[in-house]
């Protein structure tokens, strides 16, 4: 899935010689939670909108060199390393950079949970599965086969889960009957955490998806 399409070039970038007014009132007028700063036009780092009760008019963001967080990605970061980006930093957007380091835009979470919800693992009919195994023990080729020896497409599968050393992969396959392949998967020793044709636990991530995009545009 390609996302530098949904690059922003509509949120400002601020240069650290300037003073924190724009800055201030950039945080209370958007919902962003982070906003790029450069020096010389290069990327320096990100002011949080956190520190904001801390942010005085008359102050130089050169005040706050050092509690900047660094943070950021290229046009060729894969989406999913995009998507753990904002996850791992509390972000809501972040800055894009160049082969230079200049910021070239910002990506929006908003934006890019848009674009996964509209990829064939949700729209593509189909159900859910949810198995469990060994750290050690599973491949997604051998979980390929699985499914695609039961006559089923595998529409996407992701790693969901993982803790004491079991890892729990939900798969989109493209069919509703899932009673063959789940005990396909118990013969493989997976454990199947979840598997039912009423697609019922896609649409509850799907609404979750929904409902954090409409947060994050409020």
């Amino acid at each position: 899935m390609q996302i530098q399409d949904q690059i922003i070039s509509s949120v400002p970038v601020f240069e650290v010689s300037e003073t924190l007014e724009k800055v201030i009132l950039f945080f209370e007028e958007t919902t962003f939670s982070h906003v790029g700063v450069t020096e010389n036009g290069e990327y320096l780092g990100v002011l949080s909108e956190n520190d904001l009760p801390c942010f005085e008019p008359d102050k130089k963001i050169e005040d706050f060199r050092y509690d900047m967080e660094t943070f950021s990605v290229t046009k060729e970061t894969a989406w999913m390393d995009v998507l753990e980006m904002f996850a791992r930093n509390e972000a809501n957007i972040l800055p894009v950079l160049d082969e230079n380091k200049l910021i070239i835009g910002y990506y929006d979470l908003g934006d890019v949970v848009a674009r996964f919800i509209d990829t064939p693992f949700f729209k593509e009919p189909g159900g859910i599965l949810v198995v469990s195994v060994g750290i050690k023990d599973y491949s997604f080729s051998e979980i390929a086969q699985i499914v695609e020896g039961n006559n089923a497409r595998l529409l996407g599968a992701f790693i969901s889960d993982s803790q004491n050393d079991v890892v729990q992969i939900t798969l989109k396959v493209g069919t509703l009957n899932l009673n063959e392949v789940a005990q396909t998967f118990r013969r493989y020793n997976y454990n199947v955490v979840f598997g039912n044709g009423d697609d019922q636990f896609l649409e509850d991530l799907k609404q979750r998806s929904e409902y954090l995009e409409k947060y994050l545009n409020v």
